[in-house]
């Protein structure tokens, strides 16, 4: 039997992921003293929590919306794997594993994967969510994208420090 996911389900989902992404890199904001991957780290926490405004409108046209049964079970499958491999499962860990890091190089490298794991996350939710949603789900992984970009030439401007 399939594991079924409904939007609303995917799309909290999204929005703890978010949440767990601010606390994250609010914590680096704070923990770093380099002021170019502070600001960075501040404006990514700020993004986050317009993705959450932006996850929070679509519930409302959700209602209990749920996605034609027409997955296979290895697909709920990959999709349950995708959610239950999140690099941050909850805001605690998140500001935790933020606080464990020794140096923003290394920051750097685990934001970039939550990025990455973000994108592909939000890719699979757009195909799951109606028609008129998705083109919100496009516009977050574009900024997803943008971050990738962002924290990528971060990492590149500390290397050659």
């Amino acid at each position: 039997m399939g594991v079924f996911f409904s939007g609303r389900e995917l799309i909290d989902i999204a929005i703890g992921i978010e949440r767990n992404g601010v606390s994250f890199y609010h914590s680096l904001a704070k923990s770093t003293e380099n002021e170019i991957a502070k600001g960075i780290y501040e404006y990514l926490a700020d993004e986050e929590r317009k993705h959450i405004e932006v996850f929070q409108s679509m519930l409302g046209s959700m209602a209990d919306y749920r996605p034609p049964e027409t997955h296979t079970e290895e697909y709920d499958l990959y999709l349950k794997a995708l959610i239950d491999s999140r690099v941050f499962t909850d805001d605690q860990i998140a500001y935790e594993m933020a606080q464990r890091v020794t140096s923003d190089a290394e920051a750097i490298q685990m934001a970039l994967g939550a990025e990455k794991d973000s994108i592909l996350f939000y890719s699979e939710l757009r195909d799951l969510v109606r028609r008129s949603d998705r083109e919100l789900a496009n516009k977050i992984i574009e900024e997803e994208r943008s971050h990738l970009r962002q924290l990528s030439e971060l990492k590149e401007s500390l290397s050659k420090r």
